[in-house]
């Protein structure tokens, strides 16, 4: 029995540092994360409705109208690059019964995982720590559909802002590739694969982008030659993209359209970004301030050499960062705000970690305080949508697929279905509140049971067009709908009218009329009016699109839908 239990401790301490070995390999993190990926994707989940879910439908009409061939900017009007949509559109290919929020939310990764895996094996080489740290917060921050600044309190998932977290996502990798990679190849072709991907996904990334690589130039970490090199290699990929499609010339016409209908002033952006993000802004400017002191305090001798130091230091970078990322936010309602200057403060945390002078220990606790709050919040938020979807009860929306696999509150879920009743049933005083130029609330898109209304809505208005049709033996081919998103011609495999916008929103991201738009919706078999409720925005729209109603015939087709008919 002696011999037996030195045996037996040794292979627990065994078995202890091989599982210590194996959780200190960034190849086991990713490989989970993948797995992960591809397990939550072929599943028919049911996610925790959260606010805005119907901004991810407006992925499903541009997949739908990728799906029929049409282009992104050449053949209809969106608020943002082409790319995103094609990845989603190339995911739902493979997961064709994938909840939409984790499709879209993981559109960028078979762009960023690869890239991530390139820069990852890089830095591994040199230290597997700093691997790891520059690994784990991108598989959190990627891992599930949740911003960082919540829009409504009760828990669910984020159906809104996915582009935005793919920027975020991105410029993350941008940074961390500008400050630890080493091998000049891999350097260029990383920041040029990521630069294209960025114009592509969204503008105001790309040029948030632009700041940080004209800024690694200047803090020696790029040579001017490399960085003309990147720039010549993403103009080279646009060119071919556009005497291949026109893609490119259509995006960069979309995004002055876009310009000329956003002229507000920036400052209150700014201001606006401070304040709901001052858990980052506060911390980062005292951070800011004391690594200035700190610098101030050493004196180095004022030159050329000194300049180029200050700029390659953390303080510089972390300098340019937060302006640069607070750029970016000011186009935003809502991402990963700031998620790009971790990789910044592991290096602040390099240098000060393990010294004892109260500087550094200041310095060590301000960059925590940038950091940990935001992992903080996200994991808190995931994890609130996940306990509490436990409870919750799902619609009865049979004919909404993937869409309609949201949970909810049980009592929410009633309500819901009252209100849509309610609507029907009261539409004179929902008139009265548009006359007034009033929301029935304040915050109404963002609230949970107004979601689970419109997809009661939308399931409403399958059921009586398919009733329709088969009362009149006819199969309306082609369908528009007067409504921020549209979502059935997906739903119903029909063709979505060309030259018309996704993601409607006269005067914020949708363009006047034109005649070719018009002459797209003279294709519409039907176009769809949407009733419960009335709103500002449905009536905009409706006068928006009001010349394309003209010589149709409407149609009162459910309580809470009527119809333009094409006879």
């Amino acid at each position: 029995m002696d011999g037996v239990e030195p045996k037996r401790a040794g292979t627990g301490s065994g078995l202890l540092a091989g599982i210590r070995r194996l959780l200190g390999m960034p190849a086991f993190w990713f490989i989970a994360f993948v797995a992960l990926v591809f397990a939550g994707l072929s599943l028919r989940l049911r996610l925790p409705l959260g606010p805005n879910y119907w901004d991810t439908a407006v992925y499903l009409d541009a997949i739908q109208r990728i799906r029929i061939g049409q282009i992104p900017n050449v053949d209809f009007f969106a608020p943002v690059g082409p790319l995103g949509y094609y990845l989603a559109a190339g995911l739902e290919e493979f997961f064709a019964q994938a909840q939409p929020m984790l499709l879209v939310n993981w559109a960028v990764l078979p762009v960023a995982l690869p890239l991530l895996a390139l820069l990852v094996a890089h830095v591994g080489r040199r230290s597997r720590a700093q691997a790891l740290l520059l690994l784990l917060p991108f598989l959190l921050f990627a891992s599930l559909p949740v911003n960082l600044h919540g829009l409504y309190p009760m828990p669910g998932f984020d159906g809104y802002g996915h582009y935005n977290r793919h920027v975020s996502l991105l410029l993350y990798l941008l940074i961390a590739t500008l400050l630890f990679v080493e091998s000049r190849r891999l350097l260029l072709g990383l920041v040029a694969a990521l630069m294209l991907t960025l114009f592509l996904v969204k503008i105001t990334g790309a040029v948030t982008g632009t700041i940080l690589v004209g800024y690694a130039m200047l803090a020696g970490r790029m040579r001017f030659r490399d960085l003309a090199v990147a720039a010549g290699l993403v103009v080279a990929a646009l060119a071919l993209l556009e005497l291949g499609t026109g893609i490119v010339s259509a995006y960069l016409a979309d995004i002055l359209t876009l310009l000329g209908l956003n002229t507000g002033a920036l400052l209150p952006r700014f201001l606006t970004v401070a304040s709901v993000k001052f858990n980052v802004v506060g911390p980062g400017l005292l951070l800011l301030a004391v690594l200035a002191f700190a610098a101030w305090r050493e004196r180095a001798p004022f030159s050329l050499e000194g300049l180029r130091a200050l700029l390659a230091s953390p303080l510089g970078w972390f300098a340019v960062a937060l302006v640069a990322l607070t750029f970016f936010e000011t186009q935003n309602t809502g991402s990963l705000e700031f998620i790009g200057l971790w990789p910044i403060v592991l290096l602040v945390l390099g240098d000060c970690w393990g010294r004892r002078d109260r500087l550094s220990q200041i310095v060590l606790v301000l960059a925590l305080a940038v950091s940990l709050p935001t992992a903080l919040i996200f994991t808190q938020r995931a994890a609130r949508a996940m306990v509490g979807g436990l409870s919750y009860t799902g619609l009865n929306i049979p004919d909404l697929g993937p869409l309609g696999r949201v949970s909810l509150k049980p009592d929410i879920a009633e309500r819901a279905a009252g209100m849509l009743d309610h609507y029907a049933a009261r539409q004179e005083t929902y008139r009265d509140l548009v006359r007034r130029n009033l929301l029935p609330s304040y915050i109404l898109y963002s609230e949970t049971d107004y979601q689970a209304t419109w997809l009661l809505e939308v399931q409403q208005g399958i059921t009586a067009l398919r009733d329709w049709e088969t009362r009149n033996k006819r199969r309306l081919g082609s369908l528009f709908t007067l409504d921020f998103v549209d979502p059935f011609n997906d739903l119903l495999d029909r063709n979505p009218t060309p030259n018309t916008p996704i993601g409607i929103d006269p005067g914020r991201s949708t363009p006047a009329i034109d005649q070719k738009t018009l002459e797209g919706l003279a294709e519409a078999d039907a176009i769809l009016q949407p009733k419960c409720p009335p709103t500002t925005a449905r009536a905009a729209i409706a006068e928006h699109f009001a010349e394309a109603l003209k010589g149709r015939r409407l149609v009162a087709l459910a309580p809470c839908w009527d119809m333009y008919l094409k006879d």
